[in-house]
């Protein structure tokens, strides 16, 4: 890793409750655990249509679904009859583990099932149709049978619950982002992955969102040459924080939780943004004011400008108290082109433009919510498995898409000042 001068924070451990199952039932009756470790049916059990709403409203992001017509599935071809054995972890609020369509894959069993609150850990079950129950990640990973397991945890225990994770010999896929608060925990997270040999891959969704491939597709072609500007922009309005697990989204850093726009230029071009200066203005809503919060975080809303490492700029930005419809789109101008989601490409190059379509998905895999992308990270996960490769969201990128907040918020409490962001490559 190349190391900025910046004060790294902390790696305060965090405490074995510290993870993001959810405690809202949502109405559901109270059940009890059964911790009989019985095995998992062979019944398949379909991705859930109904999205996950809070307060009569749609969860941002889980209302873009993507259509699972027969052309995004035409010329898929299996390239193992191998079935990988995944433990699920998380419920959630949002029914999150599930959401992405392991539980539907053909190359997939689903050998155990895993969330600390009972009562969620029992819907978990039933919704895959698995009765191996676990409760907790720490006993799910001394499974030697589970081969590899999805993490949908708490923001803030990702990291430390990948590593324990890749420590017990299983492959890893994650919820974003990667790291959360603490810079010291990449290296910890990089070398491991290193050590151990095994796959790691980080479930950014704007990734395998439609514009976002095709930039990437684009630029890979040299559609746009030298990208001199982009935009990410997560716009996600709430007066109160959704429920989350001992309250870790109350008076959440926006930049922390930046990946979703960060993609859209790191996803694109497989680079790194090298400083940043970000500003905010204090939140006039609950639980943000004065920042009287666990992160003693006054903003709600932040906007950094990021230098990036071919010696562009790119602006993103995590708007959360301001009203209207809400997003998660970018946008990138080059000296040769440019691309947006509801223009599409205009440039010099428009008439030698590269196939920019998604790769086919396994037959019965919904494509699933944010844009379509659920389902195709699913598939890159499990391929990258089956063909021994690294997957294309490596944990280089993770980390990539996921420092830059961090870096950019300690920017925001010192007024703006440009700070120096570490970065990581991929080794061979």
């Amino acid at each position: 890793m190349e190391k900025s001068n910046i004060d790294q924070e902390s790696n305060t451990h965090s405490s074995f409750n510290n993870r993001r199952s959810f405690i809202t039932t949502l109405g559901l009756g109270i059940a009890s655990l059964s911790l009989a470790q019985i095995g998992c049916s062979s019944r398949k059990s379909s991705t859930a249509t109904n999205a996950p709403t809070v307060n009569g409203k749609v969860i941002a992001g889980f209302d873009e679904v993507g259509d699972a017509n027969n052309d995004v599935y035409a010329g898929w071809q299996p390239v193992s009859d191998k079935k990988v054995k995944v433990g699920l972890v998380g419920y959630g609020l949002s029914a999150f583990c599930t959401a992405f369509g392991f539980q539907d894959h053909p190359n997939v069993e689903i050998t155990a099932v895993s969330d600390i609150n009972p009562i969620q850990c029992d819907k978990l079950a039933e919704h895959v149709k698995c009765d191996k129950k676990y409760p907790s990640l720490e006993e799910m990973v001394k499974d030697k049978e589970i081969e590899a397991i999805f993490i949908c945890t708490d923001a803030p225990s990702h990291a430390k619950h990948a590593i324990l994770a890749l420590n017990h010999g299983k492959h890893v896929a994650v919820a974003v982002p990667a790291i959360f608060a603490k810079l010291d925990e990449a290296e910890e997270l990089y070398n491991t992955v290193k050590r151990t040999g095994l796959k790691y891959m980080m479930f950014e969704t704007s990734f395998y969102r439609e514009d976002l491939y095709a930039m990437r597709k684009i630029y890979e072609a040299g559609g746009f040459g030298k990208i001199v500007y982009s935009e990410g922009e997560y716009i996600h309005y709430s007066s109160k924080p959704l429920p989350s697990y001992n309250g870790w989204r109350d008076g959440n850093v926006p930049m922390y939780y930046l990946t979703h726009a960060t993609a859209y230029h790191i996803c694109v071009t497989n680079g790194h943004f090298t400083e940043v200066s970000c500003y905010g203005k204090e939140s006039h809503i609950a639980p943000y004011k004065g920042g009287k919060n666990r992160y003693n975080n006054p903003y709600a809303s932040q906007v950094a400008m990021f230098r990036t490492d071919d010696g562009g700029y790119s602006r993103m930005a995590h708007l959360k108290d301001l009203p209207g419809k809400g997003s998660e789109i970018g946008r990138v101008r080059g000296e040769l082109g440019m691309y947006e989601r509801t223009i599409g490409y205009e440039g010099q190059k428009k008439d030698s433009l590269p196939n920019t379509k998604r790769p086919p998905l396994p037959p019965g895999v919904p494509p699933g919510g944010h844009g379509g992308s659920h389902g195709h990270l699913t598939e890159e996960f499990i391929r990258s498995i089956l063909e021994d490769r690294h997957p294309i969201l490596d944990v280089a990128m993770a980390l990539n898409l996921s420092i830059p907040g961090i870096v950019a918020h300690e920017s925001c409490m010192k007024g703006g000042e440009t700070l120096k962001i570490p970065h990581f490559k991929m080794w061979k």
